[in-house]
């Protein structure tokens, strides 16, 4: 049975919290680390959190310097096998979701699975637009980001720090950077978490997509980048459309 470690970013964030840990704690799979990275929160976050101490792992409380950092402290004090990053206002799909992700496949470097999003109100908006691919690769992000970070386990041994010169889409160097260490990358063919939209790469999207574009050059060269964002230009008109006949 190895070892999860189970991350929790929040700031300023009392309304969801407390649903974030809770799918944590519930789970059925006993060998889980918690940690949460509290970034000095003053809304009664803490004060939610600390209900809990007696089951959770570590706890910082402390000013940071953005999520990535806030991410890093995470990552640095986690001690077990594999780590996922939870934060505040998403949950793990239900109380079985870990325990049937390590009985998938025994011994991977990194685990994936579906993601389900849901509204500011916690009301279901079905499956990302960009599904989990059947098969994931370090080159499966060239068509956009098909995995959300809370729905990937990754081992700690191949889990770089995430890199701080990158504020709305870090996490998308961090995937990469793992998958092209991994050997062994396992879709578990479930929904594994549950998502709410409306994060600081929403909040920022002009931002965010600059930054992509960056990230996706850097693994995949400029002129492939360009061509590939040109097919995504042309599926999300297509998707669109589509979505709009449906309606009509």
């Amino acid at each position: 049975m190895p070892k999860l470690t189970v991350i929790t970013i929040v700031y300023n964030n009392v309304r969801d919290i407390e649903r974030t840990i809770n799918s944590v704690l519930r789970q059925t799979y006993k060998k889980i680390e918690y940690i949460i990275v509290d970034g000095k929160s003053t809304d009664g976050t803490l004060e939610i959190i600390e209900k809990y101490k007696d089951r959770i792992s570590k706890l910082v409380s402390e000013p940071d310097k953005g999520i990535y950092d806030a991410m890093n402290k995470g990552l640095a004090l986690a001690t077990g096998d594999y780590v996922l990053f939870m934060n505040s206002g998403d949950e793990i799909y239900d109380e079985h979701t870990v325990e049937n992700v390590f009985e998938t496949a025994a011994g991977a470097d990194i685990y994936y699975g579906e993601t389900e999003m849901y509204n500011d109100n916690w009301e279901s908006l079905g499956r990302r637009r960009h599904e989990a691919p059947e098969q994931f690769d370090w080159t499966s992000f060239k068509y956009g980001m098909n995995i959300s970070h809370q729905a990937i386990y990754v081992r700690r041994s191949i889990a770089s720090p995430y890199d701080l010169n990158y504020k709305y889409s870090a996490d998308i160097d961090w995937i990469i950077k793992a998958a092209k260490k991994a050997s062994n990358i396992v879709n578990v063919n479930r929904y594994v978490a549950k998502y709410l939209v409306g994060g600081m790469s929403k909040k920022k999207h002009r931002e965010s997509l600059i930054e992509r574009f960056k990230i996706f050059t850097k693994y995949y060269g400029l002129i492939p980048n360009i061509l590939h964002h040109l097919i995504i230009a042309s599926n999300l008109f297509w998707y669109f459309l589509q979505h709009r006949r449906t309606n009509d």
